[in-house]
Protein backbone atom coordinates (compact mmCIF):
# COMPACT_ATOMS: atom_id res chain seq x y z
CA UNK A 1 0.00 0.00 0.00
CA UNK A 2 1.58 3.13 -0.86
CA UNK A 3 2.15 6.08 1.78
CA UNK A 4 3.81 9.48 2.33
CA UNK A 5 4.66 9.14 6.26
CA UNK A 6 1.80 12.08 6.31
CA UNK A 7 0.30 12.22 10.34
CA UNK A 8 -3.29 11.74 9.66
CA UNK A 9 -5.81 14.48 9.35
CA UNK A 10 -9.17 14.47 11.33
CA UNK A 11 -11.75 12.22 10.21
CA UNK A 12 -13.87 14.98 8.84
CA UNK A 13 -11.12 15.03 6.07
CA UNK A 14 -10.00 12.14 4.02
CA UNK A 15 -6.85 10.37 5.65
CA UNK A 16 -3.08 11.42 4.53
CA UNK A 17 -2.65 8.18 1.66
CA UNK A 18 -0.13 6.15 2.20
CA UNK A 19 0.23 6.54 5.80
CA UNK A 20 2.07 4.92 8.22
CA UNK A 21 0.28 2.96 10.80
CA UNK A 22 2.85 3.88 13.27
CA UNK A 23 3.29 7.24 12.73
CA UNK A 24 -0.04 8.48 14.30
CA UNK A 25 -0.14 11.15 17.17
CA UNK A 26 1.83 13.28 18.81
CA UNK A 27 4.93 10.84 19.27
CA UNK A 28 5.34 10.09 15.52
CA UNK A 29 8.50 12.12 15.55
CA UNK A 30 9.88 10.43 18.26
CA UNK A 31 9.56 7.01 16.47
CA UNK A 32 11.34 8.00 13.51
CA UNK A 33 15.16 6.42 13.00
CA UNK A 34 15.40 8.21 9.87
CA UNK A 35 13.66 11.26 8.43
CA UNK A 36 14.41 12.45 5.10
CA UNK A 37 13.06 15.39 3.26
CA UNK A 38 13.66 16.92 -0.49
CA UNK A 39 17.36 14.98 -0.17
CA UNK A 40 19.08 15.44 -3.31
CA UNK A 41 23.24 15.20 -4.51
CA UNK A 42 25.15 15.08 -6.85
CA UNK A 43 28.76 13.58 -8.13
CA UNK A 44 31.31 15.03 -9.35
CA UNK A 45 31.60 19.04 -9.81
CA UNK A 46 31.43 21.78 -13.00
CA UNK A 47 30.77 20.70 -16.31
CA UNK A 48 30.87 17.00 -14.94
CA UNK A 49 28.53 17.46 -12.32
CA UNK A 50 25.67 15.01 -12.55
CA UNK A 51 22.39 14.72 -9.75
CA UNK A 52 21.99 11.06 -8.50
CA UNK A 53 19.29 11.30 -6.23
CA UNK A 54 16.28 13.75 -6.43
CA UNK A 55 13.93 15.37 -4.61
CA UNK A 56 13.51 12.05 -1.80
CA UNK A 57 11.41 11.91 0.94
CA UNK A 58 11.21 8.77 3.43
CA UNK A 59 11.00 7.70 7.19
CA UNK A 60 11.94 4.47 8.77
CA UNK A 61 10.50 3.83 11.99
CA UNK A 62 11.77 2.14 15.37
CA UNK A 63 11.87 -1.87 14.71
CA UNK A 64 11.05 -2.31 11.74
CA UNK A 65 12.77 -3.61 8.53
CA UNK A 66 12.63 -1.79 5.20
CA UNK A 67 14.13 -3.31 2.25
CA UNK A 68 15.17 -0.98 -0.63
CA UNK A 69 15.12 -2.58 -3.85
CA UNK A 70 15.64 -1.18 -7.66
CA UNK A 71 17.96 -1.76 -11.07
CA UNK A 72 21.71 -0.99 -10.13
CA UNK A 73 23.06 2.00 -10.60
CA UNK A 74 19.55 3.59 -9.37
CA UNK A 75 20.69 5.32 -6.06
CA UNK A 76 20.46 2.79 -3.60
CA UNK A 77 23.75 2.34 -2.07
CA UNK A 78 24.49 6.42 -2.62
CA UNK A 79 21.35 7.21 0.00
CA UNK A 80 22.28 4.32 2.16
CA UNK A 81 25.74 5.86 2.58
CA UNK A 82 24.61 9.03 3.25
CA UNK A 83 21.77 7.61 5.96
CA UNK A 84 25.33 6.44 7.64
CA UNK A 85 26.68 9.55 7.80
CA UNK A 86 29.49 8.07 5.43
CA UNK A 87 28.51 10.90 3.00
CA UNK A 88 27.96 14.90 3.58
CA UNK A 89 24.17 15.65 2.86
CA UNK A 90 24.55 18.36 -0.07
CA UNK A 91 20.89 19.57 -0.45
CA UNK A 92 18.26 18.52 2.16
CA UNK A 93 16.75 17.55 5.32
CA UNK A 94 18.72 14.29 6.70
CA UNK A 95 17.86 13.47 10.57
CA UNK A 96 19.18 9.88 11.67
CA UNK A 97 18.42 8.79 15.07
CA UNK A 98 17.07 12.69 16.68
CA UNK A 99 20.35 14.01 15.18
CA UNK A 100 20.45 16.50 11.52
CA UNK A 101 23.29 15.86 9.26
CA UNK A 102 23.43 18.94 7.25
CA UNK A 103 26.95 21.10 8.17
CA UNK A 104 27.94 18.15 10.44
CA UNK A 105 32.23 18.29 10.24
CA UNK A 106 34.05 14.84 9.95
CA UNK A 107 34.29 14.08 13.83
CA UNK A 108 30.61 15.12 14.42
CA UNK A 109 29.65 12.09 11.16
CA UNK A 110 31.82 9.83 13.11
CA UNK A 111 29.97 10.50 16.47
CA UNK A 112 26.53 9.34 14.40
CA UNK A 113 28.38 6.15 13.06
CA UNK A 114 28.96 4.98 16.32
CA UNK A 115 24.80 4.16 16.61
CA UNK A 116 24.76 2.42 13.17
CA UNK A 117 25.88 -0.99 12.27
CA UNK A 118 27.08 -1.23 8.73
CA UNK A 119 27.09 -4.51 6.65
CA UNK A 120 28.81 -4.20 3.06
CA UNK A 121 29.64 -5.89 0.29
CA UNK A 122 33.13 -6.52 1.11
CA UNK A 123 33.90 -8.00 4.45
CA UNK A 124 36.69 -5.18 5.19
CA UNK A 125 37.61 -7.85 8.07
CA UNK A 126 41.16 -8.01 9.43
CA UNK A 127 43.05 -10.47 7.99
CA UNK A 128 45.80 -10.73 11.10
CA UNK A 129 42.75 -11.31 13.52
CA UNK A 130 40.75 -14.62 13.94
CA UNK A 131 36.27 -14.02 13.17
CA UNK A 132 36.18 -13.72 17.01
CA UNK A 133 38.98 -11.00 17.28
CA UNK A 134 37.21 -9.31 14.73
CA UNK A 135 33.65 -8.73 16.01
CA UNK A 136 35.19 -8.19 19.27
CA UNK A 137 37.60 -5.40 17.71
CA UNK A 138 33.53 -3.22 17.20
CA UNK A 139 33.09 -3.71 20.84
CA UNK A 140 36.41 -1.99 21.72
CA UNK A 141 35.26 1.55 21.19
CA UNK A 142 32.12 0.71 23.69
CA UNK A 143 34.54 -0.30 26.52
CA UNK A 144 32.63 -3.26 27.39
CA UNK A 145 34.20 -5.36 29.81
CA UNK A 146 36.30 -7.99 28.69
CA UNK A 147 33.71 -11.22 29.56
CA UNK A 148 30.83 -9.44 28.38
CA UNK A 149 32.76 -9.13 25.43
CA UNK A 150 33.89 -12.69 25.43
CA UNK A 151 30.14 -14.34 25.60
CA UNK A 152 28.70 -11.73 23.31
CA UNK A 153 30.73 -12.08 20.47
CA UNK A 154 30.38 -16.17 21.03
CA UNK A 155 26.97 -16.34 21.02
CA UNK A 156 26.19 -14.13 18.15
CA UNK A 157 28.85 -16.20 16.06
CA UNK A 158 27.39 -19.68 17.03
CA UNK A 159 23.96 -18.33 16.08
CA UNK A 160 25.34 -17.66 12.69
CA UNK A 161 26.49 -21.34 12.55
CA UNK A 162 30.02 -20.13 12.77
CA UNK A 163 30.63 -21.92 16.62
CA UNK A 164 33.25 -24.07 14.78
CA UNK A 165 34.63 -21.33 12.93
CA UNK A 166 35.32 -18.58 15.89
CA UNK A 167 39.22 -18.88 15.90
CA UNK A 168 39.93 -18.93 12.27
CA UNK A 169 41.08 -16.01 10.27
CA UNK A 170 39.45 -14.70 6.82
CA UNK A 171 41.50 -16.58 4.78
CA UNK A 172 40.61 -19.81 6.56
CA UNK A 173 37.01 -18.77 5.83
CA UNK A 174 34.88 -19.13 2.75
CA UNK A 175 33.47 -15.83 1.13
CA UNK A 176 29.59 -16.70 3.08
CA UNK A 177 31.25 -17.02 6.31
CA UNK A 178 33.47 -14.07 5.94
CA UNK A 179 29.95 -12.42 5.52
CA UNK A 180 28.50 -13.99 8.25
CA UNK A 181 31.48 -12.48 10.58
CA UNK A 182 30.89 -9.11 9.16
CA UNK A 183 27.13 -9.06 10.32
CA UNK A 184 28.12 -10.38 13.78
CA UNK A 185 30.57 -7.68 13.73
CA UNK A 186 27.13 -5.03 12.94
CA UNK A 187 25.63 -6.53 15.17
CA UNK A 188 27.50 -6.99 18.42
CA UNK A 189 27.07 -3.24 20.07
CA UNK A 190 23.29 -3.83 19.24
CA UNK A 191 23.22 -0.57 17.53
CA UNK A 192 19.81 1.40 17.18
CA UNK A 193 20.05 1.34 13.33
CA UNK A 194 21.69 -1.00 10.78
CA UNK A 195 22.64 -0.47 7.15
CA UNK A 196 22.62 -3.51 5.29
CA UNK A 197 24.35 -3.62 1.90
CA UNK A 198 23.11 -7.06 -0.16
CA UNK A 199 24.03 -9.07 3.19
CA UNK A 200 22.53 -12.65 1.73
CA UNK A 201 24.37 -12.02 -1.77
CA UNK A 202 27.30 -14.26 -1.17
CA UNK A 203 25.21 -16.96 1.21
CA UNK A 204 23.39 -19.96 0.27
CA UNK A 205 19.98 -20.06 1.04
CA UNK A 206 19.64 -21.52 4.64
CA UNK A 207 23.24 -19.67 5.49
CA UNK A 208 21.10 -16.47 3.80
CA UNK A 209 18.12 -17.49 5.84
CA UNK A 210 19.48 -17.69 8.89
CA UNK A 211 20.79 -13.95 8.51
CA UNK A 212 17.47 -12.70 7.75
CA UNK A 213 16.13 -14.27 11.15
CA UNK A 214 18.34 -13.59 12.76
CA UNK A 215 18.05 -9.62 11.68
CA UNK A 216 14.25 -10.16 11.82
CA UNK A 217 14.78 -11.06 15.59
CA UNK A 218 17.39 -8.40 16.23
CA UNK A 219 15.16 -5.48 14.74
CA UNK A 220 12.02 -6.89 17.38
CA UNK A 221 13.80 -7.59 20.65
CA UNK A 222 16.55 -4.27 20.08
CA UNK A 223 13.76 -1.99 18.53
CA UNK A 224 16.40 -1.40 15.83
CA UNK A 225 15.60 -0.36 12.42
CA UNK A 226 17.38 -2.38 9.59
CA UNK A 227 17.76 -0.91 5.96
CA UNK A 228 18.51 -3.22 3.80
CA UNK A 229 19.06 -2.80 -0.14
CA UNK A 230 19.31 -5.95 -2.04
CA UNK A 231 18.33 -7.91 -4.99
CA UNK A 232 17.78 -10.71 -3.18
CA UNK A 233 13.93 -12.40 -3.67
CA UNK A 234 14.51 -14.51 -1.36
CA UNK A 235 14.45 -12.50 1.34
CA UNK A 236 11.70 -9.89 0.90
CA UNK A 237 9.01 -11.93 3.06
CA UNK A 238 10.95 -10.70 6.66
CA UNK A 239 10.25 -6.73 5.62
CA UNK A 240 7.59 -5.01 7.07
CA UNK A 241 7.80 -2.01 3.95
CA UNK A 242 9.87 -2.76 0.63
CA UNK A 243 10.55 0.48 -1.06
CA UNK A 244 12.24 0.50 -4.89
CA UNK A 245 14.25 2.98 -6.24
CA UNK A 246 14.96 3.38 -10.13
CA UNK A 247 16.83 6.48 -11.33
CA UNK A 248 17.56 8.22 -7.97
CA UNK A 249 14.35 8.55 -7.03
CA UNK A 250 11.91 6.80 -4.76
CA UNK A 251 8.67 6.00 -6.98
CA UNK A 252 6.76 3.30 -4.56
CA UNK A 253 6.96 2.30 -0.62
CA UNK A 254 4.60 -0.69 0.28
CA UNK A 255 3.70 -1.53 3.52
CA UNK A 256 3.82 -5.31 3.21
CA UNK A 257 1.47 -6.72 5.86
CA UNK A 258 -1.06 -3.91 4.60
CA UNK A 259 -0.91 -4.89 1.04
CA UNK A 260 -1.43 -8.53 1.55
CA UNK A 261 -4.23 -7.52 3.86
CA UNK A 262 -5.25 -5.80 0.85
CA UNK A 263 -4.82 -8.73 -1.87
CA UNK A 264 -7.04 -10.85 0.33
CA UNK A 265 -10.13 -7.88 0.63
CA UNK A 266 -9.74 -7.81 -3.11
CA UNK A 267 -9.55 -11.10 -3.94
CA UNK A 268 -13.33 -11.19 -1.62
CA UNK A 269 -14.81 -8.72 -4.29
CA UNK A 270 -16.30 -10.19 -7.48
CA UNK A 271 -15.40 -6.87 -9.46
CA UNK A 272 -11.61 -8.92 -9.21
CA UNK A 273 -12.44 -12.61 -9.89
CA UNK A 274 -10.21 -12.77 -12.94
CA UNK A 275 -6.94 -10.71 -11.42
CA UNK A 276 -4.14 -13.52 -10.74
CA UNK A 277 -2.11 -13.54 -7.25
CA UNK A 278 0.60 -10.97 -9.12
CA UNK A 279 -2.40 -8.85 -10.19
CA UNK A 280 -4.00 -8.46 -6.77
CA UNK A 281 -0.63 -7.97 -5.33
CA UNK A 282 0.64 -5.06 -8.35
CA UNK A 283 -3.16 -3.65 -7.65
CA UNK A 284 -2.78 -3.37 -3.83
CA UNK A 285 0.31 -1.82 -4.01
CA UNK A 286 -1.28 1.28 -6.07
CA UNK A 287 -3.82 1.57 -3.70
CA UNK A 288 -4.35 4.39 -0.84
CA UNK A 289 -6.52 3.98 2.13
CA UNK A 290 -9.12 7.14 3.40
CA UNK A 291 -10.98 7.33 5.99
CA UNK A 292 -14.49 9.76 5.98
CA UNK A 293 -16.90 9.97 9.14
CA UNK A 294 -20.22 9.75 8.96
CA UNK A 295 -22.11 12.48 7.13
CA UNK A 296 -19.45 13.76 5.31
CA UNK A 297 -19.42 13.35 1.09
CA UNK A 298 -17.12 11.77 -0.63
CA UNK A 299 -17.57 12.84 -3.92
CA UNK A 300 -20.22 15.24 -4.96
CA UNK A 301 -22.38 15.23 -8.01
CA UNK A 302 -21.28 17.92 -10.76
CA UNK A 303 -17.40 17.73 -9.78
CA UNK A 304 -14.85 16.53 -11.90
CA UNK A 305 -13.81 12.37 -11.23
CA UNK A 306 -10.15 11.94 -10.07
CA UNK A 307 -10.54 8.50 -7.70
CA UNK A 308 -11.98 5.70 -7.65
CA UNK A 309 -13.03 4.10 -4.64
CA UNK A 310 -13.91 0.26 -2.88
CA UNK A 311 -15.66 0.18 0.49
CA UNK A 312 -13.72 -2.11 3.09
CA UNK A 313 -15.78 -0.93 5.86
CA UNK A 314 -19.12 1.41 6.88
CA UNK A 315 -22.19 2.13 4.41
CA UNK A 316 -22.66 5.14 2.22
CA UNK A 317 -25.50 6.18 -0.09
CA UNK A 318 -25.76 7.61 -3.34
CA UNK A 319 -27.83 10.04 -3.67
CA UNK A 320 -28.76 12.33 -7.21
CA UNK A 321 -30.24 15.73 -7.21
CA UNK A 322 -32.32 16.82 -9.81
CA UNK A 323 -35.03 19.06 -10.57
CA UNK A 324 -37.62 17.31 -7.79
CA UNK A 325 -34.55 17.99 -5.49
CA UNK A 326 -32.04 15.29 -3.95
CA UNK A 327 -33.24 11.44 -4.19
CA UNK A 328 -31.51 8.49 -2.60
CA UNK A 329 -31.27 5.93 -5.06
CA UNK A 330 -28.76 3.03 -3.38
CA UNK A 331 -26.72 1.97 -0.38
CA UNK A 332 -23.32 0.63 -0.28
CA UNK A 333 -21.67 -1.55 1.41
CA UNK A 334 -18.44 -3.72 2.15
CA UNK A 335 -16.68 -4.86 -0.93
CA UNK A 336 -19.57 -2.47 -3.17
CA UNK A 337 -17.22 0.59 -5.67
CA UNK A 338 -17.98 3.76 -6.79
CA UNK A 339 -16.53 6.38 -9.00
CA UNK A 340 -15.75 4.51 -11.80
CA UNK A 341 -18.13 6.41 -14.39
CA UNK A 342 -16.65 9.48 -14.32
CA UNK A 343 -13.13 8.06 -14.77
CA UNK A 344 -14.46 5.73 -17.60
CA UNK A 345 -17.05 8.07 -19.68
CA UNK A 346 -14.81 11.40 -18.81
CA UNK A 347 -17.57 13.30 -17.44
CA UNK A 348 -19.10 14.93 -14.27
CA UNK A 349 -19.49 12.96 -11.12
CA UNK A 350 -23.61 11.86 -11.52
CA UNK A 351 -23.86 11.03 -8.06
CA UNK A 352 -23.17 12.27 -4.49
CA UNK A 353 -21.67 10.05 -2.42
CA UNK A 354 -21.89 10.17 1.44
CA UNK A 355 -21.01 8.07 4.32
CA UNK A 356 -23.84 6.53 6.44
CA UNK A 357 -21.24 5.78 8.88
CA UNK A 358 -17.45 5.74 9.20
CA UNK A 359 -16.18 4.96 5.94
CA UNK A 360 -13.24 3.23 5.52
CA UNK A 361 -12.09 2.84 1.62
CA UNK A 362 -9.32 1.64 -0.40
CA UNK A 363 -8.37 4.19 -3.38
CA UNK A 364 -7.20 4.33 -6.77
CA UNK A 365 -5.89 7.58 -8.74
CA UNK A 366 -7.06 8.09 -11.92
CA UNK A 367 -4.05 6.96 -13.99
CA UNK A 368 -3.58 4.01 -12.23
CA UNK A 369 -7.08 3.60 -12.55
CA UNK A 370 -6.55 3.90 -16.20
CA UNK A 371 -3.64 1.50 -16.16
CA UNK A 372 -5.29 -1.25 -14.78
CA UNK A 373 -8.33 -0.72 -17.01
CA UNK A 374 -6.09 -1.01 -19.88
CA UNK A 375 -3.88 -4.12 -18.80
CA UNK A 376 -7.10 -6.51 -18.15
CA UNK A 377 -9.91 -6.75 -20.30
CA UNK A 378 -11.86 -8.84 -18.19
CA UNK A 379 -12.22 -6.02 -16.15
CA UNK A 380 -12.88 -3.82 -17.88
CA UNK A 381 -15.81 -5.66 -19.11
CA UNK A 382 -16.87 -6.00 -15.97
CA UNK A 383 -17.18 -2.22 -15.15
CA UNK A 384 -18.63 -2.02 -18.23
CA UNK A 385 -21.50 -4.46 -17.35
CA UNK A 386 -22.18 -2.35 -14.20
CA UNK A 387 -22.03 0.53 -15.76
CA UNK A 388 -24.90 -0.18 -18.11
CA UNK A 389 -26.98 -1.43 -15.40
CA UNK A 390 -26.72 1.40 -13.26
CA UNK A 391 -27.82 3.44 -16.33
Amino acid sequence: MRRNGAKSQPLTQPSATREHPSLRGPDADRQLAVRIRGLNHDFGSGELRKRVLFDNTLDLTRGEIVIMTGPSGSGKTTLLTLIGALRTVQEGSLQVLGRSLEGLNPQQLVEVRRNVGFIFQAHNLFESLTAFQNVCMAMELKDVPRQEMKSRAEELLTKLGLGHRIHHKPEQLSGGQKQRVAIARALINRPALILADEPTAALDPQSGRIVVELLRNFAKQEQATILIVTHDNRILDVADRIVNMVDGRVISDVLVAESAAISEFLRSCPLFSSFSAQKFTELADKMAFERHAAGTDVVRQGAVGDKFYIIRSGTADVLVADAAGQRHVASLDRGKFFGEAALIMGEPRNATVRAASELELYVLGKDDFKSVLESSAEFKEELRKVLFERQ
